[in-house]
């Protein structure tokens, strides 16, 4: 027989480099999870993407066990990365804060396909796009 689920709750953590302190820990416990526990399976599981921001999805069953399903950074995280930048513009409309050329729309779309909800990596390149002009990046065409 299947495990009853009880809750089921989104995180963004940094991979491989979390710990049990808040905001984290507070919210685990929360949720019923043992947050020692949970910060262990997750550092292992994300140890690959050294300390960059990564979502994942929670699912706690009936017993206090739980599973993780971890997902891809976030895509406004991965333009960041790539144009080396701190953070978005306040006002993108006017104030940019750099510029994103196609082959780089290319390798976050690549990176983010299987977590986007895109029929190719052109849509998916074009969902990306919207993100970085929402940041105040200028898109190379």
């Amino acid at each position: 027989m299947a495990k009853k689920i009880t809750k089921q709750f989104k995180i963004l953590a940094p991979g491989g480099k979390a710990t049990p302190a808040p905001p984290l820990g507070p919210v685990l416990g929360a949720n019923g999870v043992n947050p020692g526990q949970f910060i262990s399976k997750f550092n292992d599981a994300t140890r690959e993407f050294n300390g960059r921001v990564v979502g994942c999805i929670v699912t706690v069953y009936a017993d206090r066990t739980f599973d993780l399903e971890i997902k891809s950074s976030p895509s406004s995280v991965l333009i960041a990365t790539a144009l080396k930048i701190e953070k978005g513009s306040g006002k993108p409309n006017t104030e940019k804060v750099g510029k994103i050329s196609q082959a780089q729309l290319r390798k976050i779309a690549e990176e983010k396909m299987k977590d986007l909800n895109a029929g190719s990596v052109e849509a998916a390149m074009r969902v990306i796009a919207g993100t970085a002009r929402s940041m105040g990046v200028t898109v190379e065409a």
